[in-house]
């Protein structure tokens, strides 16, 4: 009688990278099995099924799982970790299959795109204990809460994730979707006045641009908003960028992706165990590249929460 707990349970996002989820499941699931790694799988039906996935994976003793997937299905399976009652969130093992648009949670991690790399990461079974934050924020007056892996945006870096988020969901691909979807909301943005504390201290008071609050370096496709984040040091990092003219943001792109984002004036940084922001008017807010809802913001860290499988270039440099 086979056991559940000796065996991997896939979720595969059949529409993650524009359908490449289900065009390049048959390489996968190959792969996979010529590896000698047993699993199930199951392929999602509708937005959110993943986390109802997870938990099912869970509930029917599943230790170990494989998102074939995005950054956003990969945030579905977290909040189904974070959301199932039966055992710690830590008694499971998380990998990534990266199939999807932005992957950059992968990046973080070192995890090679790769397929045969990735899933000789999975079969080396090597793991690390990352940290994840715990939001909440308003959906319809309704207060909220999501478990967040990387990255939320709030500002100018939530409106580009809506915009961008539709073009995707209309079947718009490129690798620079991104940036375009930046230069078509950069001409009716303007900056909010912002309150945000930090551990209980208010550090900021005045109108923002755009911000960022997380665990891991990479969002947007390989932007780097907060590139001094450690995943595990039991904190989240904080980049605000004041109030500036909006086609400055073009000016400084490029230290947007190369690290040097602190080098764009009027740009701040934090860190702390916990962050409010209180926005007027209200900002949207992205988790995980996923649109979600509005302020206000409520951000706690939850130290080592998550057991994630790494590359073997993130131990190296760990």
């Amino acid at each position: 009688m086979w056991n559940p707990q000796d065996r991997w349970f896939a979720i595969v996002n059949p529409v993650a990278g524009s359908g490449r989820g289900l065009k390049d499941w048959p390489i996968i699931s190959k792969l996979l099995r010529d590896t000698n790694i047993a699993f199930d799988a199951v392929f999602t039906e509708k937005k959110y099924h993943a986390t109802e996935l997870a938990v099912e994976a869970v509930n029917k003793d599943y230790r170990k799982i494989i998102v074939v997937g995005g950054d956003g299905t990969l945030h579905e399976v977290v909040n189904g970790l974070f959301i199932q009652k039966k055992c710690s969130t830590t008694d499971v093992i998380l990998s990534v299959i990266a199939v999807g648009t932005g992957n950059d949670w992968i990046r973080m991690f070192g995890i090679p795109r790769k397929y045969t790399e990735a899933i000789k990461a999975i079969a080396d079974e090597k793991t690390f204990l990352q940290d994840v934050g715990r939001i909440s924020y308003y959906e319809s007056f309704v207060h909220q809460v999501r478990y967040m892996a990387n990255v939320a945006g709030v500002g100018f870096d939530a409106v580009v994730n809506r915009r961008y988020n539709r073009l995707k969901e209309r079947g718009v691909y490129n690798k620079l979707l991104y940036v375009f979807s930046m230069g078509l909301s950069v001409f009716s943005y303007r900056s909010r006045y912002f309150r945000m504390w930090v551990d209980g201290k208010e550090v900021l008071s005045e109108k923002v641009f755009t911000g960022a609050i997380g665990i891991g370096k990479y969002n947007g496709g390989g932007m780097q908003q907060i590139p001094h984040a450690v995943a595990d040091d039991g904190l989240l990092d904080i980049t605000m960028i004041k109030k500036m003219n909006n086609f400055n943001v073009f000016l400084h792109i490029k230290s947007l992706y190369n690290g040097n984002i602190y080098n764009v004036p009027r740009s701040m940084f934090a860190r702390g165990e916990t962050v409010r922001i209180e926005c007027e008017p209200e900002s949207p807010i992205e988790i995980d590249g996923e649109a979600l809802g509005y302020s206000p913001f409520e951000f706690h860290v939850i130290p080592k929460a998550l057991k994630v499988i790494v590359g073997e270039k993130f131990l190296i440099e760990k």
